[in-house]
């Protein structure tokens, strides 16, 4: 069985709010997507036979909105398409680098109650993820590469 990370533990949820609020942040964000998606039993959805890759669509058009008042954008996105280093059976399904203004917009935006209805569709879809809060002015080329 796959470990399942679909949302933040409170020890990381608390990590990133100790850093600076109020500067740019980038957020690498790596999804797999469950086959058929997981929706509560009273959802209206749950008896629709949605792939996981059509509720995380719902997830994006109903978040969407949010992301974009709270001044969030994608800044990059790609296709996996295979391990160079790191576990073979590893893959993803949506690879993304959203950027926000300032944490405190990322913060605006999950405690926004749309939003917090929004999720329901990413708990349904994603078998496991990963988001990682990047610091888009520490430059690899600049610390290593010189």
């Amino acid at each position: 069985m796959t470990d399942r990370h679909i949302d933040p533990e409170r020890a990381q949820f608390d990590a990133f709010k100790a850093l600076p609020r109020d500067t740019v942040i980038h957020m690498l964000n790596l999804v797999r997507f469950k086959d058929a998606a997981t929706y509560p039993a009273d959802h209206g959805l749950s008896d629709e036979g949605l792939t996981g890759a059509e509720a995380y669509a719902h997830y994006g058009a109903d978040s969407g909105p949010i992301f974009q008042r709270v001044g969030g954008r994608i800044v990059w996105r790609g296709t996996m398409e295979t391990i160079v280093i790191g576990p073979d059976a590893e893959r993803w399904d949506a690879i993304f680098i959203a950027e926000y203004p300032t944490s405190a917009a990322f913060m605006e935006m999950v405690t926004d109650p749309v939003y917090r209805q929004a999720v329901i569709h990413r708990q349904a879809a994603v078998e496991t993820s990963r988001l990682i809060r990047c610091d888009p002015k520490a430059s690899l080329s600049e610390t290593v590469f010189g």
